[in-house]
């Protein structure tokens, strides 16, 4: 009989290795820790009462996550933060909103970052709303401006949010005036929106805030010439950065000749002269040259009524752009829409009819549905 101890390749006139017949288990031989395992808990959704108490008491972990809320397109996240906006609406008005745009390298964060730390050092709470421009294609968004105000982000009185743009004309996204509801709820005293500068579409971002300002550099007039009117006539102060070393005296020469075009344009603010200014980003002259012109102009608007007569007719806007939102929205998703939208493309695509009649099609099914 041959031995169980040994190979059954063995051979038995030789030495050779043996093994120990193993002792049948279901245990796979591997020691088994006494611990609990990890598992990934789910995240438990913070109700709108608590989330809303939070960003009253100044919590800027929960303004973030209240400006996500926003920002998000699931339905029911949608009725949460209309929910929450409707009782944080008390609580919101008391900042001086601030419109940022340029150039592309004009230097908008690095102005923002030196501004706003001048601004947290006077005590003020300072919240900076960057849009960063989505990808066409992919329609993706770096969201680097945490990255470019290093300085900013750590200090206590301030709160930066990056948002993507979303292919919303104007260079801000289409949930930037509730995000600036919710950091005033918070108790911001300055908000910033720095925009992606994209040029006439600007017009958008003057709808939101009270003070608007165009960041410039030397050299720039070729790049502004088709901006011109749909820049220039919004802005209340032209800024030209980089006015430092041998670039200081260009800096000047550029300020006067903006102010000698600004001369010949009508100012968007009633009772208010659109000025050019220069400062420099990278040693803080001129920053608070520019602060003492937005607390003028915020003293003069108010005294004249201006300033609340502008956030009454921005409501106003807001409220149009919501139902031309919610009426896009609702055409698209209509289920007879759907069913005929691709039929009536091919249609046009093929010559068969007309895109006016096509649409005239299209919405006569909506209206008859």
């Amino acid at each position: 009989m041959m031995d169980s101890r040994r190979p059954e390749w063995s051979d038995s006139k030789h030495e050779t290795s043996s093994y120990m017949p193993g002792i049948p288990s279901t245990h796979d031989g591997v020691h088994k820790s006494s611990k609990k395992s990890f598992q990934k808990r789910k995240n438990d959704e913070i109700s709108v009462n608590t989330l809303v108490n939070k960003v009253l008491s100044g919590d800027r972990m929960m303004l973030a996550k209240a400006i996500t809320l926003i920002e998000s397109n699931a339905s029911h996240h949608v009725s949460q933060a209309q929910q929450m906006l409707g009782q944080l609406l008390p609580h919101t008005g008391k900042s001086i909103r601030i419109g940022i745009t340029g150039v592309p390298g004009a230097g908008k964060s690095t102005f923002i970052e030196e501004f706003g730390s001048l601004l947290c050092e006077r005590g003020y709470r300072v919240a900076v709303l960057a849009i960063d421009p989505s990808s066409t294609i992919s329609g993706g968004s770096i969201l680097g401006d945490k990255t470019r105000m290093e300085r900013l982000v750590r200090n206590n009185n301030a709160f930066i949010r990056p948002s993507p743009s979303s292919g919303t004309l104007g260079g801000v996204h289409r949930k930037t005036r509730e995000t600036i509801l919710a950091c005033e709820a918070a108790g911001f005293d300055i908000i910033i929106v720095e925009t992606v500068g994209v040029g006439q579409s600007e017009v958008i971002v003057r709808g939101m805030v009270d003070f608007f300002m165009l960041l410039t550099i030397t050299g720039a007039g070729d790049q502004l010439q088709g901006m011109k009117k749909g820049i220039m006539e919004l802005a209340d102060a032209v800024v030209v950065n980089k006015a430092d070393g041998v670039n200081k005296p260009l800096a000047e020469k550029t300020r006067r000749e903006y102010n000698q075009i600004l001369h010949f344009l009508m100012p968007p603010t009633k009772g208010w002269e659109t000025k050019a200014y220069t400062c420099s980003s990278i040693n803080g002259d001129g920053m608070e040259e520019i602060w003492d012109v937005i607390t003028k102009f915020k003293k003069i608007t108010e005294q004249s009524g201006v300033f609340i007569e502008r956030r009454k007719e921005q409501a106003k806007e807001w409220m149009a752009s919501q139902i031309t939102e919610r009426l896009h929205y609702t055409f698209y998703q209509h289920p007879e829409i759907k069913k005929l939208l691709p039929y009536f493309q091919q249609a046009v695509i093929n010559g068969d009819t007309t895109v006016s009649l096509a649409v005239d099609s299209l919405f006569e099914q909506y209206f008859n549905k």
